[in-house]
């Protein structure tokens, strides 16, 4: 499974009832830090979080950043995360 796919799993999974998009940004960062552009290394996440959630911007942070630690120790340089309400 590429990292796209196991990212979008995993917020499937976590975030049950939100709408999200996965972009990999990776091709706009070719030549950065030796990377080639292809490397899936460089994300931005969209995510929306329902009317009813109580979430704030810190704890969807953190519970994202949680859920890819294992990424970011395997070859995932950057994310951006932006959420919606």
């Amino acid at each position: 499974m590429n990292r796209k796919k196991r990212i979008e799993s995993l917020l499937l999974k976590n975030f049950i009832n939100w709408k999200f998009t996965v972009i990999d940004n990776s091709a706009q960062h070719s030549g950065h830090n030796n990377f080639d552009g292809t490397q899936e290394t460089h994300f931005c996440i969209i995510i929306k979080k329902p009317f009813s959630s109580k979430d704030n911007r810190i704890s969807i942070h953190r519970k994202i950043y949680k859920l890819l630690k294992d990424d970011f120790q395997n070859g995932l340089h950057a994310l951006e995360i932006k959420i919606a309400n």
